[in-house]
């Protein structure tokens, strides 16, 4: 199975931004749609965007569409997620993972993922 890695956390001030990269070792990482998720401190994990085998899909959470952008690039093996416009509530632990190939991923859930990081803090301030 392959093994992720998330990187690029840190605190931010609103309106800031950040990119996160999610990198991955072994040789499936090119051939499964990725996702990122994000748990809040006290609430559930939720989904953020997921992105086909090779980028040419994509889908967000409702809230952040038009501030966030996912991408990837295969000969790297790293995904990534460029955070922009950034608000407080964006404030989360921020997860990728890979999608395990059984169903759409229009309708992404997490129960369709495996192999998941350990995850990077985001914090963004007021």
């Amino acid at each position: 199975q392959v093994q992720l890695e998330e990187s690029g956390g840190g605190l931010v001030q609103a309106g800031g931004s950040l990119r996160l990269s999610c990198t991955a070792s072994g040789r499936t990482f090119r051939n499964y749609a990725m996702g990122w998720f994000r748990q809040a401190p006290g609430k559930d994990r939720d989904f953020v965007a997921v992105i086909s085998w090779s980028g040419g899909n994509t889908y967000y959470a409702d809230s952040v569409k038009g501030r966030f952008t996912i991408s990837r690039d295969n000969a790297k093996n790293t995904m990534y997620l460029q955070m922009n416009s950034l608000k407080p509530e964006d404030t989360a632990v921020y997860y990728c993972a890979q999608h395990r190939g059984l169903s759409s991923i229009a309708q992404a859930q997490q129960a369709d993922f495996r192999s998941w990081g350990q995850g990077t803090q985001v914090t963004v301030s007021s």
